[in-house]
């Protein structure tokens, strides 16, 4: 199974495009100027002295190497002369400053030139693969490669140390991430040995003994167990999910079963006990961490940005090895909310962390001393965090959004191309048989209504039916049969000129958690389609936590309160605090109530006017 890249997949309309226009016009410079502001791009010249201000960090390289790649992406749809001449600034502190064995690390440089490669936990083999990745990125939107042979020569720098010499303080990456990009390095480049360097550091993860902070176990970067040999998501998310893509890459162009099964497991134990109906991962603030099973708190909820990220590339890498609809149903789940919910409404502002519950008056509890006993997620989202990895993660993910919509399976003869997002947009799908090109119609997630066209010669055209759809409804077939049903996937055998048109069964849905976990007990979340909804009190007042629904009455409007953002609106009720007098208790069934409409507005929206108090899980009215 190949994936159709962003590149060949359009994004010509409706909800994706609009938010990658928000992107270029305004996320993408919003990041660099506080990226400017705050010394980034400053620091690659190297020439930082004590008393200067900004002084860098160790992970800074990843940043702006993040903000390369997306600016990158961006450049594959229109060349921008300015902005590459920005970029190309950076190549040349990069080509300037790098060592001439190919090291380059903007904080080894300045502070620690003797101790290259003897932290673990100190980032650098993370920095190197983010810049390995921009590079690619760059050398495929613009044809330079001054930057791609900078990184070609620190990977071979890298594989010298790590695999010929061996002289290293420690044997794998604290934070992964190089695995996966020299994965991207030899699919560029064809050059089986960077595909060998990464199956080296994910063969040798957990194999022995290795540095590790005093307050971190094995299991915070995954280090617990041969890869192989592991079956649940332990610690650190993000490493995590950047870790299972790189196993999921080396997997499959390795046809490594033993690998493969691993990574199964692991998707099974992060989507069935450990993510949150957000598609959020890593409920702890404890190490950004995931924990045990079923603890889902959603007050507390850490669940960031980069982790939800991560398990979308991690689930788009599955669906390239097995063909089961829950790997695009959990891209979905991500995409339409616990990522999205990431990115302010104009595009210029970030959550790191993204809770399912929001208390403002919570933040004021602690009135005897200084600073918080607990801890909260933010309830406003930020232009620039200290730790600022989910803001330029965003620039690179939005534009290839692409990416997880299409697959392709030609090796049997006939192609089966496997339709897995949906959303206006344009595919060109380069086969053994020849060039399939797919368009689809769509107002989705607006509704389930899908119109594709395929052109170029048979094919088999498998759409997937989302697990939240009570099935697919077949509108009208041209030149298409219907062939089967299959692991979530509708199958149709298709001929040149076909036209399918089908709708998803797109309704009003209440979702319910398992019994174990406990946060969730008694409470519902409203969904509709992909989108997961949400009770704000600037439309509903507060306390939020008290509103009783009624399920059968609720409405969807294509607008609410918010310009442009749907709503869902229903019969709810809640209770008069007046009619407890002065008693902090009363029985139950005594207190007076009052009903009211409550609105519901997506999850993906919340916190973009005042802030209020906010709530994912809802009481139904009995």
């Amino acid at each position: 199974m190949k994936r159709v890249g962003f590149s060949d997949v359009k994004i010509t309309g409706g909800f994706w495009r609009a938010r990658m226009d928000l992107v270029k016009k305004n996320t993408l410079p919003a990041v660099r100027d506080r990226f400017a502001e705050t010394g980034r791009f400053d620091a690659f010249r190297c020439d930082w002295k004590e008393g200067m201000p900004n002084r860098p960090h160790y992970f800074w390289d990843s940043d702006v190497a993040k903000w390369i790649e997306g600016a990158a992406y961006i450049l594959q749809e229109g060349r921008d002369e300015k902005l590459e001449a920005f970029i190309d600034g950076i190549v040349d502190n990069i080509a300037e400053n790098q060592w001439e064995d190919g090291y380059f690390n903007i904080y080894y440089t300045l502070f620690a030139r003797d101790r290259r490669f003897t932290a673990r936990d100190e980032h650098e083999l993370y920095c190197a693969g983010h810049l390995i990745e921009a590079a690619v990125a760059y050398a495929e939107a613009t044809k330079k490669k001054k930057f791609l042979e900078c990184m070609l020569k620190y990977a071979a720098y890298i594989e010298k140390r790590f695999v010929t010499d061996c002289d290293t303080g420690f044997q794998t990456p604290g934070h992964e991430e190089i695995e996966l990009a020299l994965v991207k390095l030899y699919s560029y480049t064809g050059d089986r040995r960077w595909l060998d360097l990464s199956r080296h550091f994910i063969d040798k993860r957990g194999t022995s003994e290795e540095q590790m902070p005093c307050w971190m176990r094995a299991s915070y970067n995954q280090s617990h167990l041969p890869v192989r040999e592991q079956r649940t998501a332990e610690g650190h998310s993000v490493r995590a999910c950047y870790l299972y893509s790189g196993m999921a890459d080396v997997a499959r162009l390795t046809e490594d079963e033993e690998l493969k099964e691993a990574c199964r497991s692991i998707f099974k134990d992060i989507t069935e006990k450990k993510m949150y109906v957000t598609g959020g991962i890593g409920s702890s603030s404890g190490g950004e961490a995931f924990t045990v099973p079923y603890d889902l708190p959603n007050l507390f909820a850490y669940t960031e940005t980069c982790a939800a990220i991560g398990l979308a590339m991690f689930s788009g890498r599955m669906q390239l090895i097995d063909n089961d609809s829950v790997y695009a149903d959990t891209v979905e789940r991500i995409i339409y909310n616990g990522f999205l919910s990431s990115l302010s409404l104009d595009g210029k502002a970030f959550f790191y962390e993204n809770p399912l519950e929001v208390m403002p008056y919570m933040y004021t509890r602690d009135v005897s001393i200084n600073g918080q006993s607990l801890r909260l997620p933010p309830s406003r989202r930020s232009a620039v965090f200290e730790c600022s990895c989910c803001p330029p993660n965003i620039v690179r993910f939005v534009p290839s959004i692409g990416d997880y919509f299409y697959t392709c399976n030609d090796s049997s003869g006939t192609p089966m191309i496997f339709v897995h997002q949906f959303g206006d947009n344009t595919a060109k799908i380069d086969t053994s048989a020849g060039t399939i090109r797919i368009k689809q119609k769509t107002k989705y997630p607006e509704n389930g209504k899908v119109e594709i066209s395929v052109k170029g010669g048979k094919a088999t055209v498998a759409v997937r039916v989302p697990s939240w759809s009570d099935g697919l409804k077949i509108i009208d077939l041209s030149g298409a049969r219907f062939e089967k049903k299959q692991n979530g996937y509708a199958y149709f055998a298709v001929t040149d000129g076909a036209v399918l048109k089908i709708n998803l069964g797109m309704r009003i849905r209440l979702i319910e958690a398992k019994p174990e976990s406990r946060f969730d007990c008694g409470k519902v979340a409203v969904t509709r389609g992909p989108v997961v909804y949400c009770l704000e009190g600037c439309d509903n007042g507060e306390p939020v936590s008290d509103i009783r629904i009624k399920a059968k009455s609720l409405r969807y409007k294509d607008e609410g309160p918010i310009p442009g953002v749907p709503a869902i609106t229903c019969d709810a009720s809640r209770r008069y605090s007046a009619s407890f007098g002065d008693k902090l208790y009363a029985e139950a069934g005594t207190a007076a109530t009052s009903d009211f409409e409550a609105v519901f507005i997506p999850y993906y929206a919340f916190a973009n006017r005042k802030e209020c108090e906010m709530t994912v899980w809802v009481t139904l009215k009995s």
